[in-house]
């Protein structure tokens, strides 16, 4: 009889004690690899993301850029190379749901090497083109490269990007033929080609296009997403201005290596859903055209699973490849 009080008091000890392990992290530098250059909307979300996790934890949250093959080092780095203990995070998002279909070479497992932990901001782009070309509406456009079938081309920053395969989908849906010309390590050299008449169209994210559209440089055709952007609101959707169904806008999330403690992913989702109701990150977000989008561990894990079927359709359908 003397024997059950004993095994009592070591599982009460045991249920106090799995909590703390949870309240303790983090205690020390935690690092978010950001596998996009700096200075690129990727980089911005992961340092408003890391100075609003500092604040709340009280421990430095550095931004690792670690770029290259279209964000596939970076997301190999923590899915095979980081301990799963917390302390090695990755923003990853839409470029990497793509990569599961579109590279044959790929060394990791975006759903079994990396958990989803919290979904942070989607972005929605526009389609912008040359001046010089006769188009200021989806269905000009669509009527010019039917009239010029591959003779118009359209830039990407990266292979296998949102943006690349924004102009992909819009070729298949609108059954037209244009050439994709792309660059490689951002967008800085295709938005200078594209304003000198270099590169005829392309699908951006706001924060360059914009600045590029008011000074008339650039025109804005449509924006991708479901929904006009109060960036340029007077700027319709592609879906409303000629496809409709069209709907394509970019995303990004936490992540962590396979084999993290369910107590760190609800730990880092609580807090990251919090900083996304934060009236400045907010705002922050909206000057990037983007929303927050706050979702559980569970949510975000569908919604991944889902983008990567549905852009497996994309890629087939366009016959979308690496070079």
């Amino acid at each position: 009889m003397k024997v059950l009080p004993s095994v009592f008091a070591v599982a009460a000890l045991a249920g106090l004690a799995a909590p703390a392990v949870a309240q303790d992290y983090p205690n020390k530098t935690v690092r978010i690899v950001a596998p996009f250059s700096a200075g690129g909307s990727t980089d911005v979300l992961t340092r408003i993301v890391s100075v609003k996790l500092y604040e709340r934890w009280g421990h430095t949250v550095i931004v690792d850029n670690r770029v290259g093959a279209s964000g596939n080092i970076g997301a190999e780095y923590v899915a095979k190379l980081s301990a799963p203990d917390g302390y090695t995070l990755l923003m990853a998002g839409a470029p990497h749901a793509i990569g599961v279909s579109l590279f044959r070479s790929l060394r990791y497992d975006l759903v079994k090497d990396l958990v989803p932990i919290s979904a942070v901001a989607t972005f929605p782009s526009v389609i912008v083109a040359h001046p010089s070309l006769p188009v200021k509406t989806v269905k000009d456009l669509i009527a010019l490269a039917k009239a010029r079938p591959g003779e118009l081309n359209f830039g990407s920053p990266n292979i296998g990007s949102p943006n690349h395969l924004s102009m992909e989908l819009f070729k298949t849906m609108a059954k037209v033929n244009m050439v994709h010309i792309p660059y490689k390590g951002g967008s800085g050299q295709m938005v200078g080609d594209l304003m000198a008449g270099q590169v005829q169209l392309a699908s951006m994210g706001f924060p360059p296009a914009i600045p590029q559209v008011k000074a008339g440089r650039l025109r804005a055709i449509a924006v991708t997403g479901a929904q006009r952007s109060p960036l340029l609101p007077e700027v319709p959707t592609v879906s409303e201005a000629g496809l409709p169904g069209f709907d394509v806008s970019s995303w990004y999330g936490l992540f962590g290596p396979a084999g993290l403690s369910k107590d760190t992913i609800t730990k880092v989702n609580g807090d990251t859903v919090a900083l996304l109701a934060l009236a400045d990150v907010k705002e922050r977000l909206a000057g990037l055209g983007a929303e927050p989008a706050p979702m559980s561990p569970e949510e975000f894990g569908r919604y991944v699973r889902a983008e990567i079927a549905k852009w497996a359709k994309v890629v087939r359908e366009s016959g979308a490849k690496v070079d």
